[in-house]
């Protein structure tokens, strides 16, 4: 609860048919003997590749600029994204929506509050805590995002998925990009 902008769901009936129409993002956590780290993951909804994400050590929304800015960095001038998450006060805050308003991506949010309405986001956080190893305690912040960075290069280059026929995301957003 807090009195932050919030926007209507803009992804309801469409489904993205290329890269760079459709971001997803959520946070997560992984957890330490010194405390939770927050992995913020931004992923390209049609090409399944995570084109951005960072970790921190509160859930304030400096992981969550960061992972926007490199997801930016890398966007063409000329995408410009529908950006969907929940309505968290990290999504909701004035700084994150002016980024994404100064780049004219259009803002979505969950309406119902329900992971449903950003469950292909919520289905990244399983397969990274499911598949790699993500949801293990680590000793400390910096083998927790070690384990991060190994497994988004992991899931973006080496993971075949199955709804992109068994296609790997990176060469799925590069080809299609």
């Amino acid at each position: 609860r807090h009195n932050l902008p919030l926007f209507r769901n803009l992804l309801r009936e469409l489904e993205p048919t290329a890269p760079n129409q459709v971001w997803v993002s959520d946070v997560t956590y992984i957890r330490t003997d010194e405390g939770f780290e927050y992995l913020t993951l931004i992923m390209d909804r049609h090409s399944r590749k995570i084109v951005g994400y960072s970790c921190g050590d509160t859930l304030d929304a400096e992981a969550n600029l960061a992972a926007l800015r490199l997801a930016l960095a890398e966007l063409p001038d000329n995408r410009y994204p529908i950006h969907h998450s929940d309505r968290g006060c990290q999504y909701c805050c004035h700084e994150y929506v002016r980024v994404l308003q100064s780049r004219h991506l259009p803002i979505s949010m969950t309406e119902e509050n329900h992971c449903y309405e950003n469950s292909h986001a919520e289905r990244l956080n399983g397969i990274l805590k499911q598949k790699y190893a993500l949801g293990v305690s680590f000793r400390t912040r910096k083998q927790a995002r070690r384990a991060a960075d190994q497994a988004v290069w992991l899931y973006n280059h080496r993971r075949p998925h199955g709804s992109l026929q068994n296609r790997i995301p990176a060469n799925v957003h590069s080809q299609a990009a």
